[in-house]
């Protein structure tokens, strides 16, 4: 497997169209849309590539934290990780794991944290996987009831 960034190219582009609609139609997450060109363009593009084509991507971007005092200092540096997505096929191989451990790797001189939000619909699962194999930390969680 080979992990990298990479630019967002007509034909990455067109990939990451695809698997985003791909993850959309599992339904494996609360109120995930497929993502649109311009929701692609201008972020951090990582990507995990086999002899098969690409087969995980993170999608993210470097912030400036504004208005959360509650969770780190005012113009704290840190990168969003906004999508974190592996093909069906491949997922439980490590393959989600190594692609946010490079995406670590190439972006830590530049921020002082990562952070993310997750909606996945198996949350025990999800926070297995940050919590205990990515190393995260728990530091703030929007709970949603719907009442209406």
């Amino acid at each position: 497997m080979k992990y990298y960034e990479a630019e967002p190219t007509p034909e990455i582009l067109e990939k990451l169209l695809q698997l985003s609609a791909q993850w959309a139609a599992e339904q494996s997450c609360y109120g995930y849309c497929p993502n649109t060109e311009a929701d692609i363009v201008g972020k951090r593009i990582f990507l995990a590539e086999d002899e098969d084509g690409i087969e995980a991507y993170l999608l993210g971007k470097i912030e400036t934290a504004k208005n959360m005092k509650s969770i780190m200092a005012e113009g704290t540096v840190y990168f969003e990780a906004e999508e974190l997505y592996v093909v069906p096929e491949k997922r439980s191989q490590g393959i989600g794991e190594a692609l946010f451990r490079f995406a670590e790797e190439t972006i830590k001189k530049d921020v002082q944290f990562i952070v993310l939000s997750t909606a996945s619909k198996n949350s025990k699962a999800i926070l297995h996987f940050y919590l205990d194999e990515l190393g995260m930390q728990f530091w703030s969680a929007r709970l949603f009831k719907k009442v209406g």
